[in-house]
């Protein structure tokens, strides 16, 4: 059904994962709280290596692709991609402004058991067209999550995500760019498309757990990658946001392990069932 590399954790192990999933949880929030005009992606970078290593948690993003051909690792413990960086952004010299729309990409490692989780805020008050494209992605990465459920398909999530999107009006769904499985490695299968129906996709059984991340746009679905080899940004400059949640399925329903409370206050807002302990 799922194919050799596919991991279905115990519970024990997803316990474990939650652990790992409250660090990237507490660190995005660290970074958001403390980014202001005047800073640096790589001063984003320094926040978030010491919220890590205080959890008594590794990164991996660090050296992520290290032992792939081209650029080699990524140097960074966090994604920092802004306006028309739709993911992939080196933290470095680039001086955060007022009105700047920031994605932040995170993850952390304990025990050898992955977190991944992503998230899109602006420097100052947002305009009202990012606010809303960070209201449309945002909530299209819970549509996937309300979407899923025991005995369903992978495609459900792609599914309810698309249509989410599509119904708030005239957004880019970045093309090439999916969610994941995610356990022992950050990324595995099943993938996790943003687009597409249910279909003959991998079902949803207990054990799985998966990052599911949408990634949109004002203007075009098409990207490019820079010279850097990693920071894609959106064909036409319009800017994009991005969310990320890593979520399990339990009997009771979803259990977010990258939200502080699991998903709760989310989920039942939406009258979908919290999965959680």
């Amino acid at each position: 059904m799922f194919g050799d590399r596919v991991e279905l954790k115990t519970p024990a192990q997803i316990d474990i994962m939650r652990r790992a999933g409250l660090v990237v949880a507490a660190t995005l929030r660290a970074v958001r709280d403390e980014a202001s005009a005047g800073m640096t992606t790589a001063e984003l970078d320094q926040i978030a290596r010491a919220s890590i290593a205080s959890h008594g948690a590794t990164s991996n993003f660090l050296d992520y692709g290290a032992d792939l051909s081209g650029h080699g690792g990524f140097s960074g413990v966090i994604c920092t991609s802004v306006n028309e960086e739709v993911v992939h952004g080196i933290p470095g010299t680039r001086v955060l402004h007022d009105g700047d729309l920031v994605s932040i990409d995170c993850g952390a490692i304990i025990e050898g058991w992955h977190g991944d989780a992503a998230t899109s805020f602006t420097i100052g008050e947002p305009s009202a067209e990012d606010a809303e494209l960070m209201r449309v992605t945002e909530g299209a990465l819970w549509a996937g999550i309300a979407a899923a459920g025991l005995g369903g398909r992978v495609g459900d999530i792609s599914a309810a995500i698309e249509s989410s999107i599509l119904a708030a009006g005239a957004y880019g769904i970045a093309e090439g760019l999916t969610g994941h499985g995610i356990g022992t490695e950050m990324h595995q299968p099943p993938w996790v498309p943003n687009v597409g129906s249910g279909g003959r996709s991998a079902k949803l059984v207990k054990g799985l757990v998966l990052a599911v991340e949408p990634m949109v746009t004002i203007g075009t679905s098409r990207n490019r990658t820079l010279a850097d080899g990693w920071t894609m940004v959106t064909l036409d400059g319009s800017r994009a946001a991005h969310f990320e949640h890593t979520f399990t399925l339990t009997e009771k329903g979803a259990w977010v392990l990258t939200a502080e409370d699991g998903g709760r206050t989310r989920l039942e807002s939406m009258g979908v069932r919290y999965g959680g302990p």
